[in-house]
C-alpha cells in the first residue's frame, strides 16, 4: 500500500489558493454533508468545537471518500495528542496560541519521528500507516506532514521576526475571515489560504432568517387563509 499524500500541502508548495470552512460540529454525518460542496479544505476543530479524538478519527474517514483537504486544529501544544492524532491519519495539523519561535520548533519535533523529532512509533496500531499496511511508513511520513500554527496574541505578533515572516521565509500565510471583502483583500496581501465561514454559525444564520421570514408580518397574513 502506498503512502497517502497530503494534497493541502502540495497545493500550498504551488500557491493555489484553498477556501475552508470550519467543522465544530463534532458530527461525521455534517462532514459528509460538507464536503461536497465545494471547499478546498475543512478544518475539524479540537479546540473549540466538541470533538474528541474518536470523533476526529469518524470526521477523517468520511473526508476520505471525497477529494477535499481535512486539516485537524488541536486542543492545545500536548505533543501524546499530537501523536494520537497522527497516528489517527491527519496529516495537517493547525496549532492555536504559538507566541515564541521556541514553541514552534517545539511542535515541529513533536511532529516528526526520530531523529528529528519526538513522535512516538507505533504503526501496528495507527490508521496513518494502515496498520503496517503503507510500506515504510515511517521514512515517509515526516515528508507528509504539514504544520500550521496560528499567530493570535500581541506577543506572539511581537515575536513574529523569530517565528518566521511567513511569506518572506516561502511558507503559506493564512486567516480566518467571513467578510468577502476583507478575504479579498488578505489575498492581494499574500494569505494563500483562508477560513471564510463555520458549519454551526451556517446552520443558525440560516434557521433564524427562516424562523423570521415566517415569524413576520408576511407570515401573520398568510396564517388567515
Amino acid at each position: 500500500m502506498e503512502m497517502p499524500r497530503n494534497a493541502f500541502k502540495r497545493a500550498l508548495a504551488a500557491r493555489e489558493p484553498q477556501i475552508g470552512l470550519f467543522l465544530g460540529m463534532a458530527e461525521p454525518y455534517v462532514a459528509d454533508l460538507v464536503a461536497g460542496t465545494g471547499f478546498d479544505w475543512l478544518l475539524i476543530d479540537g479546540e473549540h468545537g466538541p470533538n474528541d479524538l474518536r470523533t476526529i478519527v469518524a470526521q477523517l474517514q468520511v473526508l476520505a471518500a471525497y477529494p477535499v483537504r481535512p486539516v485537524v486544529r488541536t486542543r492545545d501544544h500536548d505533543p501524546a495528542a499530537i501523536k494520537q492524532l497522527l497516528d489517527a491519519g491527519a496529516q495537517t495539523l493547525m496549532v492555536p496560541m504559538v507566541e515564541t519561535a521556541d514553541q514552534a520548533r517545539a511542535l515541529v519535533r513533536a511532529m516528526r519521528y526520530p531523529p528529528r523529532g519526538i513522535r512516538g512509533v507505533g504503526t501496528a496500531m495507527a490508521r496513518a500507516a494502515r496498520w503496517n499496511g503503507v510500506a515504510d511508513y515511517v521514512a515517509h511520513a515526516d515528508d507528509e506532514q504539514c504544520l500550521i500554527v496560528q499567530i493570535e496574541s500581541r506577543a506572539a505578533l511581537d515575536g513574529l521576526g523569530a517565528i518566521g515572516r511567513i511569506v518572506a521565509a516561502g511558507k503559506a500565510a493564512g486567516v480566518f475571515s467571513a467578510d468577502p471583502a476583507l478575504a479579498a483583500s488578505y489575498r492581494e496581501i499574500g494569505a494563500s489560504f483562508m477560513l471564510v465561514g463555520v458549519d454551526a454559525l451556517l446552520l443558525r444564520n440560516a434557521a433564524v432568517a427562516l424562523a423570521a421570514r415566517f415569524k413576520g408580518d408576511g407570515a401573520k397574513a398568510g396564517a388567515a387563509y
